[in-house]
């Protein structure tokens, strides 16, 4: 039965057109960004040459000739392709805003709504420089390892013949044309996608000196919100930090302190760009929408702005639940018994629904989110200030007087709640170590007074943002409580060993939640609310927490441990055969954690990524072989994320059923990605007669390593060499263990 509607020989251009006349002939297909295959956009009249990019386009898609396309990576390339057109070389979002995504061929055609995967825009640790079209790319198979189990479970496909109706259907019901004099209506999901519109075209028309302003704590998002909340042209609230003027905008003296200087800031094109901008938009929107924009200025910042800034809205399940915990651990009174100081407040939501106004602080780096904090009204005004934490000084007077006097008093400072949802950004990250064609993001932790403070202190956890914040409460805030929303790699990771000999304290209750439960977190991997107090000075051997799932479900209690004086998988595995000679396969191994555990495979040569090689021999075959089993017979999920693989008990050495399971799970797993393609494969488990063959490959090694397997005669390290290794590292590491 023939399934292709096209001929599948003819060249990608025709193909497209012959689509383009058979489903989308009434859409307009003439505009060509730069790089993408193809783009359907609403037909006007009206449209100007150089206002495509204001355009509302429905879809773009990417073709590809004949029907051997892999639609999962034609969507990867599209995504890519996107990727590399940005806003003024700031590659971290695109400038558009389609319906629809869509990837096709001759024999069939996918969709799958823009909405879905926007997200992977917003990645600043990954450089979009790549070339899209190279699918063997590191930073190609990292968004496809990123992005296809949704692309495959959100994916709606068709075929051309048999499904023709239905893809009629589609079309007509979900790529609607609006008539050219419809104003398109802005919404709680793509007021962000405009701003990033109005940085392109209106921005740059605006007479500003922009180093000036941010000292007076305005950004240009502030321009785009006094355009956005206006009507004919004017300004209609009162809390903006400026208005527009018809055709000019003023600065709101009462929400500057101190202000100076001029007043107003003009155009320099006599506002041309800005009325063509704007007169496809019906402003202003409806107004739970406009408080629901200024409540989440925080986007209004680039994305790795507002990574390093912090500026993470905590979902409002997960601020009631950490409200829920503080008064379980600290009595249904605690509010009026404690203080409580966000030194990360952004917006201030940390802090809604707490009833004593009086006891509470916030501080933030932005004045704009100082002023929302106020306006919304949940703390005194003089309570939310202004403040660098992890730079200025808790004595300067940006700190309120009563809080001031909080923390110089060793009494009150144990009635201190640091409440906060820190930062996570990292510099130099695993991700980016991993990544051939990504940077280290070392401006983003490696400066600043707390850096340079307890750099050598905590080590490596000094790279984390809330690492910081954690060491200068504990170090400079003594005795207080700390409640924190923060990943839970403080606790177990290997990076925070060094961290954990410093921050002792007492554990009291906590919970965790899935991460891509939060804003632009995608990740599969837990962060935990811990509740810390910091003037029992105790070791971090164990905490338990509660879990929740996405609907704020309890699902179950998990213990997470900080291996304190015990050895990693990785110590053992240091301790076989790994020397380079008669290499049979390699095992690129990760740091001993599921979080790395996708990068775990056998391959027929060393591979590029910054990770440990096992140089598999027949000497080492049957521990390698444990090794790859051990780290692969349990899936990786978001609540084991963090969990590290340990070293060993002896008793494996004369387990020979162990053995015999570990090497054939090895053989048939998945993450075995020896090919012939590659080079040679040794690890085919039949001879030549048995493939029905008249030559083997090689000396046929892994048919005669199971003979002798079965016979007993296979290699492997002695128990006294490996009693030797093993307690050359228990010396090193001080821990007793005995050997028989």
């Amino acid at each position: 039965m023939r399934l292709n509607k096209y001929d599948l020989n003819i060249p990608e251009e025709q193909l497209k057109n012959q689509v383009k006349d058979d489903f989308f002939a009434i859409f307009d297909t003439s505009k060509i960004i730069k790089n993408i295959d193809f783009s359907i956009a609403v037909k006007s009249e009206n449209m100007q040459q150089g206002e495509i990019y204001e355009m509302p386009f429905l879809l773009f898609a990417e073709a590809k000739r004949g029907n051997k396309s892999n639609i999962i990576e034609s969507f990867v390339q599209l995504i890519l392709t996107m990727g590399n057109n940005s806003i003024n070389g700031d590659k971290i979002y695109t400038i558009y805003s389609p319906e629809f995504l869509c990837a096709f061929d001759a024999e069939k055609i996918a969709f799958i709504p823009y909405e879905k995967v926007k997200h992977i825009f917003y990645k600043s640790d990954f450089d979009w420089k790549i070339t899209p079209s190279n699918h063997k790319t590191k930073g190609f198979k990292e968004i496809q390892e990123i992005i296809q189990p949704l692309l495959e479970n959100e994916k709606l496909q068709f075929n051309y013949l048999l499904d023709e109706a239905e893809l009629k259907d589609f079309i007509s019901k979900n790529l609607v044309v609006n008539s050219q004099n419809k104003l398109y209506q802005i919404t709680k999901n793509n007021f962000t996608d405009i701003y990033y519109k109005w940085r392109l075209k209106v921005l740059p028309t605006i007479l500003v000196n922009w180093e000036e302003e941010r000292k007076k704590g305005i950004i240009d998002a502030d321009f785009y919100l006094a355009d956005l909340i206006s009507t004919n042209n004017e300004s209609i609230r009162k809390d903006l930090f400026v208005v527009l003027k018809q055709d000019h905008y003023e600065y709101n003296k009462t929400k500057i302190k101190n202000f100076l200087g001029l007043y107003q800031a003009e155009f320099n094109d006599k506002q041309k760009a800005h009325k063509e901008f704007w007169k496809k938009y019906k402003r202003p929107p409806e107004e739970n929408i406009q408080q629901h924009i200024i409540e989440r200025r925080d986007l209004l910042v680039l994305p790795d702005i507002r990574e390093r800034k912090g500026s993470f809205f905590t979902p409002q399940i997960w601020r009631e639940k950490a409200q829920e915990y503080l008064a379980k651990t600290f009595g249904e009174n605690w509010q009026s018994e404690y203080y409580i100081w966000d030194c990360a407040a952004g917006t201030g939501n940390l802090l809604v629904g707490l009833t004593e106004k009086q006891r509470i602080f916030a501080s933030t780096l932005d004045k704009a989110d100082v002023d929302i904090i106020k306006e919304l009204g949940n703390i005194p005004h003089n309570h939310a200030f202004q403040f660098d934490f992890l730079n200025d000084d808790f004595n300067s007077e940006k700190v309120p007087a009563k809080l001031k006097n909080i923390l110089n008093d060793e009494k009150q400072r144990k009635k201190l709640i640091i409440f906060i949802n820190p930062p996570y950004a990292e510099a130099g990250n695993k991700k980016t170590m991993s990544n051939e064609n990504c940077k280290h993001k070392s401006n983003v932790a490696n400066k600043g007074y707390t850096y340079e403070k307890y750099k050598d202190c905590i080590g490596n956890a000094s790279n984390e943002l809330f690492a910081q914040f954690f060491i200068r409460i504990y170090k400079e805030i003594p005795d207080c409580i700390l409640a924190s929303f923060s990943t839970l790699k403080y606790v177990n990771s290997q990076n925070f060993k060094k961290f954990r000999e410093v921050f002792k304290a007492k554990f009291l209750k906590g919970f965790m939640i899935p991460a891509n439960t939060f804003d632009n977190v995608k990740g599969e991997f837990p962060i935990g609310f811990l509740i810390w107090n910091l003037s029992k000075k105790n070791i971090i051997k164990s905490v338990r927490l509660n879990i929740y799932n996405s609907k704020n479900k309890f699902i179950g209690n998990k213990k997470f441990y900080s291996y304190h004086n015990t050895l990693s998988i990785t110590k053992w595995k240091n301790t076989f055969d790994n020397e380079k000679r008669d290499i049979k396969a390699y095992i690129q191994a990760g740091s001993p954690d599921f979080q790395t555990q996708k990068y775990l495979c056998l391959l027929n040569e060393e591979g590029t990524m910054h990770l440990k090689y096992i140089f598999v021999n027949k000497n080492n075959l049957i521990q390698s072989s444990i090794y790859f089993a051990v780290r692969h017979c349990i899936n990786h999920t978001w609540i084991n994320h963090n969990d590290q693989f340990l070293f060993p008990k002896k008793g494996w050495v004369n387990d020979f059923a162990f053995h015999g399971d570990c090497l054939i799970f090895t053989l048939f797993h998945g993450k075995n990605r020896i090919s012939s393609e590659q080079g040679e494969n040794h690890f085919i488990p039949f001879n030549s007669k048995e493939m029905g063959c008249n030559k083997a490959p090689d000396s046929n090694f892994m048919s005669k390593y199971l003979k002798d397997f079965q016979k007993g005669k296979y290699q492997i390290t002695t128990p006294t060499n490996l009693e030797k290794n093993s307690k050359n590292l228990v010396e090193k590491s001080n821990l007793k263990i005995e050997f028989s």
